[in-house]
């Protein structure tokens, strides 16, 4: 089959679900051009205001408290942007890293610069290495695309643990519209905090009993967000965001140094995004995230295909990182290379979590009316009014 790229993006005939209109642009592009239309592209000054109702409520909300908003700190690009413009904003965010083992030096130096500039508390949550280990393990031998499901799950968990512990109803998350393109079917699992598929991945493939690790299905979800009111925003939603202008704002500001690739900052993202997934999934995120700049303007089309047409890393960087990555794993080299050659395999093959479950039906019956009523009380702490 003939290899086609989409005419407006990077994106080609090796991503899933892919379809090309007359003009031979795709259907991710044409959904983003739907997404640019109703949270882009509008006014700067409507998204000023509705930034100004979710600060004002952010600070009533937090009234009172050491903190009145929390903020998961990787250190990279959108995160250290993020801690800046809360700051700017006028809010007290409780900072927390997640040290998961793989963090770079150059990481660990990007974020004590933040904190120290900044003057922020910092909370480093470190994950029980041995059981962390073992998961990421279960993980490669499964053989399923998305090996960075147990590091989203626990941060997001613990997130919302310490939110929740802390009386803190807002975190603040570094997602955007603008540089987030829409990953194709196939590249991730589609619910990241589907505790069904983690939990049979692990009790077929690990060997360590998991003692210290949260749980974060729908059900605690449930709790979190209606329950105890604690809501993710994504702050970064509401401004120009242009990734290029804010690098250089945040060397100038911040000391940030660059790791040369998204999510560069962590030593086993790099190897899994740049090594792992294009020789044993056949993926190139780098498409995903070049044509999210050439779609919000941000890129040409001639730069990204340029930048892909290049190794994502240096090669010997790349042996290095896998000779690191599998002795800090301690898998060997026989091991690791029946991983890369095993077929992929998809996560549904392990179970996931039912939506038609009776026994959650019925939990979202009877707890409808109690999360409507809580629902409605903190909306009169956050604005002074009844909805």
């Amino acid at each position: 089959m003939k290899l086609q790229t989409c005419t407006k993006c990077v994106y080609d005939t090796t991503v899933g679900n892919i379809t090309f209109d007359s003009e031979g642009i795709c259907n991710y592009c044409r959904n983003y051009e739907r997404l640019a239309k109703k949270y882009i592209n509008i006014p700067q000054e409507v998204k000023t205001k509705e930034l100004d109702l979710i600060v004002s409520k952010i600070k009533n909300l937090g009234k009172g408290k050491p903190y009145d908003c929390i903020l998961g700190l990787s250190g990279g690009v959108d995160s250290s942007y993020l801690a800046w413009m809360a700051k700017d904003l006028g809010l007290r965010p409780l900072l927390v890293h997640f040290d998961n083992g793989w963090n770079s030096e150059l990481a660990v130096k990007n974020i004590e610069n933040i904190i120290n500039i900044l003057n922020y508390d910092l909370n480093t949550y470190v994950f029980n290495w041995e059981e962390f280990k073992d998961l990421q393990v279960a993980y490669l031998k499964a053989g399923v695309v998305d090996i960075e499901v147990p590091t989203d799950y626990l941060i997001f968990a613990v997130l919302n643990r310490l939110a929740s512990k802390h009386n803190i109803k807002y975190i603040l998350s570094g997602y955007n519209y603008a540089t987030e393109f829409g990953m194709p079917k196939g590249w991730n699992i589609s619910n990241k905090f589907d505790h069904v598929n983690l939990k049979n991945i692990h009790d077929r493939f690990g060997k360590v009993k998991l003692k210290n690790f949260p749980k974060f299905g729908r059900y605690q979800i449930y709790y979190y967000n209606k329950i105890r009111g604690v809501e993710t925003t994504a702050l970064l939603n509401y401004i120009t965001y242009v990734k290029a202008d804010v690098k250089e704002f945040i060397i100038k500001e911040l000391k940030w140094q660059d790791y040369g690739g998204k999510h560069h900052e962590s030593i086993f993202t790099r190897f899994y995004q740049d090594y792992i997934l294009p020789k044993k999934f056949g993926i190139d995120k780098r498409k995903a995230h070049w044509s999210a700049l050439i779609c919000s303007g941000q890129a040409t089309r001639q730069e990204a295909l340029e930048a892909i047409s290049q190794e994502p890393y240096p090669l010997e960087s790349q042996l290095q990182d896998r000779e690191y990555v599998t002795k800090k794993l301690r898998i060997t080299d026989d091991e690791f290379e029946q991983i890369m050659k095993s077929a992929p395999v998809p996560h549904e093959v392990y179970g996931m979590e039912n939506k038609d479950d009776l026994t959650w039906k019925l939990f979202l019956k009877l707890m409808w009316f109690p999360a409507k009523v809580l629902l409605k009380l903190r909306h009169i702490r956050a604005v002074g009014r009844w909805r």
